[in-house]
């Protein structure tokens, strides 16, 4: 079992910046077993959409909508990916979420941080 923790969400002004960190806890029964890493994020009354997700394979994917002002990396000291948002937008204004997915199709996601960008 998995447990992942975001943080680092907040209210800023638009052209700042937020770094999102997640937490990840519990065990896999191999590290191997892990498919992607990566952030989603919820606009309200809509679903959830990739932001940015990072595969075993080395396949770094990013939403047109973040390319060159989000970046994806791993927090080795947390164990879950950290996604470091510059230049933001209020239409950045989201729930995002954390995302560990295995290669046994099992996905796990944490509770969500929210972000809020005011123009």
């Amino acid at each position: 079992q998995v447990q992942l923790v975001e943080s680092g969400g907040g209210l800023v002004q638009a052209g700042e910046s937020l770094r999102l960190s997640c937490t990840a806890s519990g065990t896999t029964r191999s590290s191997l077993s892990i498919d992607a890493v990566g952030w989603h994020r919820q606009f309200p009354g809509k679903e959830r959409e990739l932001v940015a997700e990072s595969t075993s394979n080395g396949t770094l994917t990013y939403a047109e909508s973040v390319k060159g002002r989000f970046i994806l990396s791993k927090d080795n000291r947390k164990k879950g990916p950290s996604l470091q948002m510059n230049s933001l937008k209020p239409n950045d204004t989201a729930v995002y979420y954390c995302q560990l997915r295995m290669s046994s199709g099992l996905v796990y996601w944490g509770q969500g941080t929210q972000v809020t960008v005011s123009s």
